[in-house]
């Protein structure tokens, strides 16, 4: 497409996105530098909201115009909130906090909403404490970038954050170098000047306006700008003639800018329905928002998108003349064509530094990173016992050529430095991702795997040809823990969090569109909840998915959801609406795990608030990679609650088998590095392969909590850690829509594996036969092509899984040939060299990272492990950390192996599950009642014990907003308070309304009520089956299993069904919950997930439901099923084969 030409040269040097403004801005950085390049400009300036979070787009995609072969350059900065001083206001601040009413004012005012409100800034501020004006700042170099850096970093912290961050004339002369400054628009600090003075008249705005420019002038010289702006607002055009006046008087040069907010003159009408959706539902929608959409363009009054010089100019003609304002034409040509200067010769042509930051503090003094790796390694390698192992050597050196070759020494001495730090507060895992392949990684101590033993590979890890950065995944216990701690040692401008930018999606922009156009909640909501289940069976089977799990994308949501496409048909402007803004920023949030560490980020990158924590403005994950091409590697620590569970279980083991009496992390610590540190633990143990995998035997044991994975590991029975990698590998969707399963356990049970050659066998013996690791693939490439080489084997795993005919194809190519010739000159046939080529493409879409496998196997086991010879200190330990939705299944698993619960008891519950003296129960902690929080159960343990009600009414030392009303209530519906209803109480009803329901405030009080509500008895007995089973977990099979239907299903002999017995076809069970599912067909079924007393908790699908079927909750039935090893049990009709007992 031939580019626009414009006469008027010009830049525009205010502009915003959605990368940065959210709600305000809209579309992303490179779309607005595209039209910009299109529409005959050689440069665009971002200057988004007080951040810089669109600077990675910039960069990326001014890299690929260059590319391309476009000459276009990028001008970085900001917009940035403006106060004259941080510390008068401060002092104000203070102030209105004396005053209550004031400060409940100003804090009502501070609405939480991640939206800009243009207008706020726009007129007079009503609190001089959410006063500020907008100031845009650009980068005229290196330093001018590194000072707003750190301009914007500082607004973010400390007294400078407050709704906004701010900075004041101190941080602008401070940090002033390379910088260039505009007073910017309607809320601009000029603008400021204008709305405070306007109603005393043009000298006390311009006495205001004097004061500004001499202080901006004191700061930044020549570099301060006056700005204009042309729309038909009037107040523009009065601020306008203030501004030039500014001119007149001091010197200032002058600029005008588009203010773009959109990529497109089209997009005008999404931006506005994106400002509005920002707003949506918010008690303090600003009025200029609550009106409908603009018709047209002209309704706006302005043009926000990035103009070119002719087009600034038309604006300039026609508002100036809408609003009655006439200019020198001369000064304003001459203010369009300053921005085209500015942007091509004051400021230079630049790309930010992109130096790979990591901490300096991890070398010693004298040395340097690559010495000091060495160093470490080889001391490593002494005290794990290697030292004089050939083998380990030459792969030593082999890793520290390629780690230091590629700089990445530093990289490994803070993985380090991070493992060590940890290790003295909490447990760490044996290993995960390919990092576990790096012999440098077990003996620096990030890893517990041995890479050589189980051979694993380094180059699936890190090749010396590749560009990208290595990538350590850390499991600890505690990850925010880890990472409070890091900061605080560190320093929080030296581990800094890493960002996420939430998006808007399909599901909740057609909610919110429907909402703003007033389309019935009721039709939007079929679509919104029938679209995905529509579109995911033609999504899978356009991608050849046949099992697992898939959550189609947007494109085929709309390519496939019948009830979608009729609702779009039928609201064509929700779905141009729904195309536009789909992808665009709502929030941000934080990384799971992800930060970045470097020493002083604070003035290499420009740090963001969020929540109150410092973090990173730019995101690096799956689908976004902005960190890495700006020189920073990302940390990923992550939490993993098994390691909880362990360290926990190993608490426990130390307390009840050796003595401890409140055994801290050391003692923990101690008992894992001589137990079940993976160098030492037995992990070949036949009694914890037979009494857990392959019995069934299974608890919260480590990526066994799934049945699927449960019945693989029976029907495979491991026997060593290779065996559960590969159950794991294997238990994934693609290898079970390819029946890899099925083809693995025959071939186990079996023994009836077949190899092609020798070669093949060496490789995959320990799979049976079956490609499972991505690394099989690699170690077959190069034992039999010519010349392949590991890294090169470990290209080619990349390579199989690309489509196309590009360069990946060209290289793939030439490592096949490569292949074909080695099987040549080893004598190995044409047809057997393709079948193994052909194997290598079929096996390369499920193969799996052997070292994870290997890794996240090794945990399994420790689990398992623990859970064979200290099941009781294993079930306390799971039983504490399952959350609540998964609390009643795992009371009722540990029931079904045998242990008693205890209920909570008001005077001996702890905060975690504790375990009697026999071990054969396992007491009920207060943390379990769902609703009672941790400073009630405080109260609760430092005042106890209670003989009466009236200890914990009227207690002295019980902080009562603690243990309040709300607290009392679930401990007296969860049964906890049961042993202090006294003999005063019919029952525990009566208890409950006079005790804490119409809560006394004194002992007369309790007296009158205890007579008012005596008419109360006990709770009904289906209160009590809601409220224990709501509350603790624990379902009362007592109350629901009367004595008569207990005999009748024992003289019928109907089992169980728990204790299914295929040749009856009949058990017995109670329904817990009803979900409503309809088939890809579109009929009716219910999944009913059942309980019974063998404290099994099953589901059974109950196809062909009709309009007046219907279960009891809670109700004992039995039943006629079918049953099937995959599906599980399931009927065809439960009006026929479901009966109500009693």
């Amino acid at each position: 497409m031939e580019r626009n030409k414009s006469k008027i040269p010009f830049v525009g040097l205010h502009a915003h996105s959605v990368a940065g403004s959210v709600f305000d801005g809209f579309g992303y950085p490179q779309e607005h530098m595209d039209f910009a390049y299109q529409n005959g400009m050689n440069a665009l300036a971002l200057t988004d909201h007080g951040n810089m979070n669109g600077l990675s787009y910039q960069i990326l995609h001014a890299k690929k115009m260059k590319a391309e072969g476009k000459s276009f350059k990028p001008v970085f900065g900001v917009e940035a909130y403006f106060v004259d001083s941080i510390k008068a206001w401060k002092e104000e601040y203070e102030k209105v906090k004396l005053d209550k009413k004031k400060a409940r004012k100003v804090i009502n005012d501070t609405d939480k909403v991640e939206a800009e409100d243009e207008g706020a800034s726009k007129s007079k501020s009503k609190s001089k404490i959410n006063s500020y004006g907008h100031l845009v700042l650009l980068a005229t170099n290196q330093t001018g970038l590194n000072n707003i850096f750190k301009i914007v970093s500082d607004s973010h912290q400390g007294d400078s954050f407050y709704r906004k961050p701010r900075l004041d004339y101190n941080m602008l002369k401070k940090h002033g170098e390379g910088v260039i400054a505009s007073s910017a628009c309607l809320g601009g600090v000029y603008a400021q000047d204008y709305w405070n003075n306007r109603e005393a008249g043009p000298e006390f705005v311009l006495k205001a306006m004097r004061t500004t420019t001499r202080h901006m002038i004191d700061c930044l010289g020549d570099r301060w700008y006056g700005e204009l702006q042309w729309n038909n607002v009037p107040a523009q055009h009065e601020l306008n003639k203030f501004v030039i006046q500014m001119h007149e008087e001091f010197g200032i040069e002058l600029i005008s800018t588009a203010d773009s907010h959109y990529p497109s003159a089209e997009a005008w009408k999404d931006r506005e329905l994106y400002k509005r959706l920002g707003w949506l539902g918010k008690s303090k929608t600003p009025d200029y928002l609550k009106s409908e959409l603009p018709s047209d363009i002209d309704e706006m009054g302005m043009e926000l998108y990035p103009k070119n010089g002719d087009q600034m100019w038309e604006s300039y003609k026609k508002y100036s003349e809408e609003c009655g304002f006439s200019y020198d034409d001369d000064l304003v040509y001459d203010s369009l064509v300053k921005t085209h200067w500015i942007a091509n010769e004051r400021i230079e042509d630049f790309m930010p530094d992109d130096t790979v930051r990591l901490p300096g503090f991890v070398v010693p003094d004298g040395e340097t990173g690559e010495q000091t790796l060495v160093k470490e390694s080889i001391s490593g390698m002494r005290k794990l016992g290697f030292s004089d192992n050939q083998v380990y050597v030459d792969r030593l050196k082999h890793e520290l050529t390629v780690i230091n070759s590629r700089g990445f020494s530093k990289y490994f001495l803070t993985m380090k430095a991070i493992s060590d730090t940890a290790n003295q507060h909490m447990l760490s895992g044996p290993g995960r991702g390919s990092a576990a392949g790096s012999l440098v990684s077990y003996v620096l101590g990030i890893t517990q795997v041995d890479p050589i033993k189980y051979g694993l590979l380094f180059s699936r890890f890190l090749r010396s040809d590749a560009t990208d950065y290595p990538d350590i995944d850390y499991d600890v216990s505690d990850a925010f823990g880890l990472k409070e701690i890091l900061a605080k040692e560190w320093g929080e401008t030296t581990v800094v969090p890493i960002s996420n930018f939430n998006t808007l999606q399909l599901r909740s922009l057609i909610k919110d569109i429907g909402k703003f156009y007033k389309v019935p909640w009721a039709e939007v909501n079929v679509v919104t909840g029938n679209m995905v289940k529509e579109a995911t069976p033609k999504a899978k089977l356009e991608n050849g998915i046949k099992a697992g799990l898939y959550i189609p994308t947007f494109e085929e949501v709309m390519k496939y959801s019948e009830s979608l496409i009729n609702f779009l048909n039928k609201y064509p402007h929700i779905k141009t609406h729904v195309e536009a803004l789909v992808g665009q920023v709502r929030s941000t949030s934080r990384h799971a795990g992800g930060v970045v560490i470097g020493e002083d980020l604070d003035k290499h990158m420009p740090l963001i608030c969020s929540g109150g924590v410092i973090q990173t403005p730019w995101s690096e994950g799956q689908n976004v990679r902005h960190l890495e091409p700006l020189g920073y590697i990302k940390f990923d620590l992550l939490g993993l609650s098994t390691l909880e569970m362990i360290q926990s279980a190993v608490g426990h083991v130390l307390k009840r088998h050796h003595g401890a009496v409140n055994p801290g992390f050391e003692d923990v610590k101690k008992y894992y590095d001589t137990v079940l540190h993976p160098d030492v633990l037995d992990l070949n143990d036949q009694e914890v392969y037979r009494n857990v995998f392959h019995k069934g035997k299974f608890a919260g044991i480590f990526q066994f909590t799934n049945s699927g994975a449960q019945r693989l590991s029976t029907n495979s029975k491991p026997t060593d850690i290779i065996d559960i990698s590969a159950i794991t590998s294997i238990y994934r969707p693609g290898p079970l829509g390819a029946g890899v399963d099925k083809a693995y356990v025959k071939a186990k049970k079996n023994k009836t594996a077949s190899y092609l050659i020798d070669a093949v066998e060496e490789v995959t013996k320990e799979t049976y036969g079956f490609l499972i690791f991505q690394e099989q693939i690699a170690l077959l490439a190069h034992k039999l092509g010519d010349g392949v080489s590991l890294e090169e084997g470990n290209k080619l795993r990349k390579l199989l899984t690309k489509k196309g005919t590009g360069k990946g194809a060209a290289e793939k190519e030439k490592i096949r040939q490569k292949f074909i010739k080695g099987c040549g000159d080893k004598s190995i046939p044409l047809d057997t060299a393709n079948s193994l080529w052909q194997n290598f493409e079929y096996f390369s879409g499920y193969g799996f990272n052997k070292s994870h496998a290997v890794s996240y196997s090794i945990l399994s086991y420790q689990c398992a492990w623990l859970f064979n010879y200290y099941p009781e200190c294993w079930m306390a330990a799971f039983l504490d950390k399952e959350p609540e939705s998964r609390k009643e299944a795992a009371i009722s698993l540990a029931q079904k192996f045998g242990f008693e619960i205890e209920n909570i008891n008001i005077n001996t519950s702890t905060r975690q599950w504790e375990i009697s003296k026999d071990g054969k129960t396992l007491i009920q902690p207060f943390s379990s009642i769902k609703g009672l929080g941790d400073k009630a159960i405080e109260q609760i343990i430092n005042n106890r014990p209670f003989d009466k009600i009236e200890d914990i009414l009227f207690g002295k030392d019980i902080i009562h907003a603690k243990l309040n009303k709300k607290a009392l209530d679930v401990l007296v519906r969860s049964g906890a308070m049961d042993p202090i209803v006294d003999e005063r109480f019919n029952g525990c009803k009566h208890f409950w309304m006079a005790c804490i329901q119409d809560k006394p405030k004194n002992q007369k009080k309790l007296l009158e009520n205890i007579e008012k509500y005596s008419p109360e008895e006990d709770f009904t007995r289906e209160e009590k089956i809601e409220y224990i089973s709501d509350l603790t977990g624990m379902f009362p099979f007592e109350l629901v299993l009367t004595k008569e239907i207990r005999d009748s299903i024992e003289r019928h002999c109907v089992p169980a069904l728990g204790n299914w017995d295929k040749s009856l076809g009949v058990a017995w069970f109670i329904p817990r919950e009803v979900i409503m599912k309809k088939t890809k067909n579109g009929k009716s079924y219910w999944i009913v997930k059942v309980i019974d007393d063998t404290s099994t908790m099953s589901t059974i699908r109950c196809w062909g439901i009709r309009d007046h079927d219907q279960i009891y909750l809670n109700r004992p039935y039995a039943a006629k099923l079918d049953h099937n090893k995959d599906w599980g049990f399931s009927t065809r009709s439960i009006r026929h084969t479901f009966k109500l007992l009693g």
